[in-house]
């Protein structure tokens, strides 16, 4: 059985995700796709981070292309629909107690501060595992 090779037009026209994140050292952005291991760029500007993930990813697949390196095609992960919003957390008394505490100290409720602890781990543990995959 024949196998149809698939083109750089192929792959370009699949919806591969793209993550950005601000770059507090240096300013600007910092854009990369977690499927295309290595490819990573920069923007000062949203929209040039945007136009310039979008030259990365072409130089990315036809340079994959041409070595014969294995492309993999987009994740698929459940839709946003799917995902309320809420989940039920057990914790230890002592860590409820400090995290009441520490919200309070910050004058917010203790949903936004365990939101903000969250998201700041959540995006520090995603960028190690796409740096480890780049790697």
């Amino acid at each position: 059985m024949k196998t149809e090779k698939k083109t750089i037009e192929y792959y370009m026209s699949l919806p591969y995700k793209m993550e950005i994140i601000p770059d507090v050292e240096e300013g600007g952005f910092t854009a990369w796709f977690p499927d295309l291991p290595g490819c990573i760029t920069c923007g000062n500007r949203i929209v040039d981070v945007v136009a310039n993930a979008q030259d990365a990813k072409k130089t990315w697949l036809m340079a994959a292309l041409e070595d014969g390196i294995e492309i993999v095609e987009p994740s698929e992960e459940a839709p946003l629909e799917d995902y309320s919003g809420q989940f039920k957390l057990r914790m230890p008394k002592s860590l409820h107690k400090s995290l009441a505490i520490n919200a309070k100290r910050e004058g917010i409720s203790m949903n936004q501060y365990c939101n903000y602890l969250l998201t700041m781990n959540d995006a520090v543990h995603s960028s190690r595992k796409d740096k480890n995959k780049a790697v």
